[in-house]
């Protein structure tokens, strides 16, 4: 289904992203204004096909879906676009914190200098025959002070950074990068889809203070924890909300398609009094005309093909224990537990459960909020959604121009740019490098 183009003002820039889902694959074209104005001018989304796991499965099938969904975006906009950005949710995605530092000797800290640990830092990452999908400078130090923004003009014996760096198995995200050139279409970057998530979801203090951002897919659950400003762990479930959709198909013996439905439409992870009373269709309204059931009767359905809420929410529920289980043993293993427990964010397609918030917060004993992309210009509103949270982070991201510290000294310029354009030490660290690229 495609969205309908916003009313484009001029534009300086257009983005262009894919989130490559097991259940969905969607694509969104962006613009920015000459005034830094972002406007969401078209998107579109199909189903998934020839992905699993967030792994290519099936080129062929993979490729046609992701034309597909851009052709759709492309038709809302008005405008071709020729390259993208894509997420990376799976590929045995992993996050590590490279710390180094170099003598300045008590003199003042200038662009060089900076430039200077930079470089030195590339050869710090460690990839270990792995892909390097980012390494970007979060916090300096100064004699061993850590969280200091904007280092320029400072004085201190030592100059030190912490660097992100996001590894992925190189293979799996080949596969990516080839079905979407395959779909005729340049991969602008791939970017690690809790990244991308929390782009769109987390603010700046929430990244600096502590946040897990918890993003439930179909068949993958996504456990991330941010804090200081960086993605210090990371945890891949390998169980999503198609769990659920696979336990209400097996419990009623019904087609998954209509295990899918009854699951977004009757489903919800929060049990109510009314729910032994009330009886839910397994097929949608006029599917059999004259309210006929269609094929065999849902196990324990009713001769209409009818079945309990409650019989229902019961399944989901169960499935739910399971997984909400499993996210608390990520948290758990990645140290966000316990004295140190804070607010959990889910997002994600799975997220748009009805309860599901009350329900983790519940299992958890965690605040919980769900994660929503911001409203921007132009954006569907059935798109500011948890299930569209990675596409919109993508443009975002894309937007944001962010350009890691490989390209630091390599006639590209340094440029690093943060999270979103607000006030506060991560403009000074933008301006930073903004400085580096018009020095260099």
């Amino acid at each position: 289904m495609a969205s309908k183009a916003a009313p484009q003002r001029r534009l300086a820039r257009t983005y262009a992203a894919v989130n490559i889902g097991s259940f969905r694959i969607s694509a969104m074209i962006m613009g920015e204004t000459e005034t830094g104005e972002l406007q969401v001018l078209g998107s579109g989304h199909r189903a998934s096909a020839g992905i699993r796991r967030g792994y290519v499965t099936d080129m062929t099938a993979a490729a046609h879906a992701i034309r597909d969904a851009v052709e759709r975006a492309e038709r809302s906009a008005g405008t071709p676009v020729r390259s993208v950005w894509i997420a990376c949710a799976g590929a045995g995605l992993a996050s590590n914190v490279v710390s180094v530092d170099i003598e300045i000797g008590g003199r003042r800290i200038e662009d060089e200098d900076v430039e200077q640990l930079l470089i030195e830092a590339q050869d710090m990452i460690q990839p270990d025959g792995r892909r390097v999908l980012h390494a970007q400078p979060a916090h300096y130090t100064l004699d061993g002070a850590h969280g200091v923004a904007n280092p320029r003009g400072l004085h201190a014996e030592r100059l030190g950074v912490d660097i992100h760096v996001m590894l992925a198995d190189g293979a799996p995200v080949r596969n990516l990068t080839e079905a979407v050139q395959n779909a005729h279409l340049e991969v602008e970057g791939v970017v690690a889809a809790p990244l991308a998530a929390g782009h769109a979801c987390l603010t700046v203090e929430e990244r600096e203070l502590g946040v897990a951002l918890v993003e439930i897919g179909a068949d993958i659950t996504n456990v991330a924890v941010f804090a200081g400003g960086m993605l210090l762990g990371l945890h891949a479930v390998p169980m999503g909300s198609g769990a659920i959709t696979d336990a209400i198909a097996s419990s009623f013996g019904i087609r998954r398609s209509q295990a899918e439905r009854l699951k977004c439409v009757a489903g919800s992870a929060i049990a109510s009094p009314s729910d032994h009373r009330e009886l839910i269709p397994v097929s949608p309204p006029g599917e059999g005309g004259d309210g006929a059931p269609v094929g065999p009767l849902a196990r324990g359905a009713d001769d209409k093909n009818r079945i309990v809420r409650a019989e229902l929410v019961a399944v989901v529920t169960q499935q739910l224990g399971v997984l909400t289980a499993e996210v608390g043993k990520a948290l758990k293993a990645i140290g966000f537990s316990g004295s140190r427990a804070g607010q959990v964010v889910l997002t994600g397609g799975g997220a748009e459960l009805a309860g599901m918030a009350d329900f983790m917060q519940g299992a958890l004993g965690q605040p919980v909020r769900l994660g929503r992309p911001p409203q921007l210009t132009g954006m569907p509103e059935a798109h500011h959604a948890p299930g569209f949270a990675t596409l919109a982070g993508l443009c975002l991201y894309a937007a944001d121009d962010p350009v890691d510290i490989r390209k630091v000294g390599a006639g590209r310029g340094g440029v690093y740019r943060a999270f979103n354009r607000e006030a506060g030490w991560w403009a000074l660290v933008m301006r930073l490098f903004r400085a580096l690229k018009e020095y260099f």
